[in-house]
């Protein structure tokens, strides 16, 4: 067909007008407004154009229906919101690119509470002056650790660069070799220390580190001690380390801060749940630390925050450091962090009330009764794969207690087909379906197996929801089928 058929096709296209005046359309408009429904159906309409430039007797971009129908799917695109829930069922419990830990719901609720109406965020109602926003949790967090003081940050890698600044700035900061972390994103102490602006001085050996090392490494120029927990790898064997209440010792004899940056930090004792230990910040501080960093979406169940405690003077000196009011906390994060605070408090069992410390210690056998209710209704779905549950190995994730697994169970989907690249070519596109469903699945491929870990489908209408839209993956995943894993289904 040469260019003039092409274009005389294409002007066969409606107008804009006419497109928004169809019934669906119309329907639609009424909902979502016209400025919205409008810019949907320019983009229908283009890319109806660019189909049929591409293949000018696809007359079924022609029909008003079809068009409604385009409009309707952009206008979907359109409205999905870009940080969309999911179904985490890749092992990590404490999915950093996911979302970290999901909030309990007292902390929900006083999210919304607090987006809803104004607050006393910075206002002393006692006095009618002004307030510290600080003073909305630094009573629960002195009352949980042990702390004379307490101030909040963004997180706890802003923490600890406050805290670096405020007490160590053009001053030698000494920690062990050990300790010389780097967490996702390739964010090393070593930076976080030069952008606070101490000098790193690096002490005793990677696996082994003595009290005397310290001892004789502080001069005239050292401003601080500081102590990194090794949250996210463990080095084992022929290794030592000082204790926190030796290194508290050395430096408060020579006049100097320690700093503990505890990374996760745990604000329940975990080994009672069943669960690996876990540092406590309430244990640093009676072992003498100055300051104790760590965050509040982890393993504390809350939102992201950095959280620093310790002694009244050094929190003074951080609180007046010109990065604070950069790095504070906004009025719905702190309503999340004071709720959720409250619930360690006063709750019989904060394990039960907050969200990641339920999953975490989700009995095996209810994760095992779950596959086996999903079992036999997700095994005939796909022709192309067998699914069997699984025993697997659950992790915390997001840099917490790295070599501890928990038993769990998943649901494993291998594919049928014999040839290894085209058993691959089927899990990656599995893999791919499951992500464009309503509400994406994300799982992990391991030894040619797809695992759907179930520890964190725990509620019955998560379970309902997932099997659900299940039925909406395409039928065939064979090796005839050559689209790549990144192609149309």
């Amino acid at each position: 067909m040469d260019m003039k058929t092409t274009m005389d096709v294409r002007r066969r296209l409606p107008a804009v007008d006419t497109l928004l005046a169809h019934p669906a359309v119309e329907t639609a408009r009424q909902h979502y407004g016209h400025r919205l429904i409008r810019r949907a159906v320019r983009q229908a309409l283009d890319q109806a154009r660019q189909r049929l430039a591409a293949d000018p007797v696809a007359g079924s971009m022609l029909e008003a229906d079809a068009l409604a129908e385009a409009t309707l799917a952009r206008l979907a695109e359109l409205t999905r919101p870009a940080a969309r829930a999911v179904f985490n069922l890749t092992g990590t419990v404490i999915h950093t690119n996911l979302g970290r830990s999901t909030l309990a719901e007292a902390a929900i609720d006083a999210m919304t509470d607090a987006a809803r109406h104004p607050v006393a965020l910075e206002y002393d109602l006692e006095d009618g002056g002004r307030g510290d926003r600080d003073r909305l949790v630094e009573g629960l967090l002195c009352e949980l650790t042990g702390a004379e003081a307490a101030t909040v940050v963004n997180n706890n890698a802003a923490a600890v660069l406050l805290a670096l600044g405020a007490l160590g700035a053009g001053r030698e900061a000494l920690i062990s070799r050990g300790e010389l972390i780097e967490i996702g994103g390739a964010f090393r102490m070593p930076d976080i220390m030069q952008a606070a602006g101490c000098r790193l001085r690096e002490v005793g050996a990677t696996n082994r580190t003595h009290a005397r090392d310290f001892e004789s490494a502080i001069g005239e120029h050292t401003g601080l001690i500081v102590k990194a927990h090794t949250s996210n790898y463990a080095i084992t064997g022929f290794t030592s380390s000082v204790p926190e209440s030796q290194l508290a010792e050395i430096a408060h004899a020579r006049g100097i801060a320690l700093l503990i940056d505890l990374g996760s930090g745990a604000l329940t004792d975990f080994t009672a749940l069943g669960l690996p230990y876990e540092a406590q910040p309430g244990d640093a501080i009676s072992a003498g630390a100055d300051v104790v960093t760590f965050s509040g979406d982890k393993l504390l169940g809350g939102p992201q925050a950095g959280i620093i405690v310790g002694r009244r003077e050094a929190i003074a000196t951080i609180k007046r450091h010109p990065l604070k009011r950069a790095l504070r906390l906004d009025k719905l994060t702190l309503a999340a962090l004071e709720a959720t605070l409250r619930l360690y408090r006063d709750s019989d069992a904060p394990e039960r009330a907050i969200p990641s410390l339920a999953l975490l210690t989700r009995p095996e056998a209810e994760i095992a009764a779950t596959g086996e209710r999903l079992l036999p209704r997700v095994s005939a779905l796909l022709s192309d794969f067998e699914v069997t549950l699984t025993p697997c190995a659950s992790q915390l994730g997001s840099g917490s207690l790295p070599v501890d697994r928990l038993p769990s169970r998943a649901l494993a989907w291998r594919p049928t087909v014999s040839a290894r690249r085209d058993r691959e070519r089927c899990l990656r596109r599995l893999e791919g379906a499951l992500r464009r469903l309503p509400r994406p699945v994300i799982g992990r491929i391991s030894d040619g197996t797809l695992l759907l870990d179930l520890r964190c489908l725990a509620t019955a209408s998560d379970e309902a929801a997932f099997v659900d839209q299940l039925a909406e993956l395409p039928a065939g995943y064979g090796a005839t089928d050559r689209q790549d894993a990144g192609g149309s289904l």
